[in-house]
């Protein structure tokens, strides 16, 4: 999957092609989630999730991180755990490309479902989700850190494949 990317700090476009997460981009990565969000993964999480072998993508514009996702496989379904777009370059289309491609590779591995859970607070990924076609299908209570013994509750949510 390639597209073009024109921007401010790249005149000539760059081709847009997704990369395996490795080692090598771990600091990158961290530095972007860190900037996305309040309650951003850390680098021990990243790393856990290499070793687990999950299925780690990042989209990339030359050497330009535009975003990256991490999912687990199961028996007959898909968990997307983290799904990022680089704030720089937010509603530019690039979390449909990057859930596109997450569920092509989730049908490759005989996947019937995608699921995810996002904050309830999160109304701009809620939209993103339910445009892209998941459906809210539960709520699991106080599952997210809020500040200091604070919890938030997540917006479970599926996708037929």
């Amino acid at each position: 999957m390639s597209a073009q990317l024109q921007s401010p700090q790249a005149p000539e476009p760059a081709e847009v092609r997704f990369e395996p997460l490795t080692a090598l981009w771990l600091d990158e990565i961290v530095r972007i989630e860190q900037t996305a969000y309040a309650h951003p993964w850390s680098l021990a999480n990243f790393k856990d999730t290499l070793a687990a072998g999950y299925e780690c993508q990042i989209l990339l514009a030359g050497t330009t991180v535009l975003g990256y996702f991490v999912a687990m496989k199961g028996v007959d379904e898909v968990h997307l755990l983290n799904i990022t777009v680089t704030p720089a370059y937010l509603r530019q289309g690039w979390s449909h490309l990057m859930l596109d491609a997450l569920a092509l590779w989730s049908r490759g591995q005989g996947a019937q479902w995608l699921w995810l859970e996002a904050r309830a607070s999160n109304l701009r990924a809620l939209h993103v989700y339910t445009q892209f076609g998941f459906s809210r299908v539960g709520l699991r209570k106080d599952y997210y850190p809020n500040g200091p013994g604070q919890r938030e509750h997540a917006v479970v949510m599926s996708l037929p494949l």
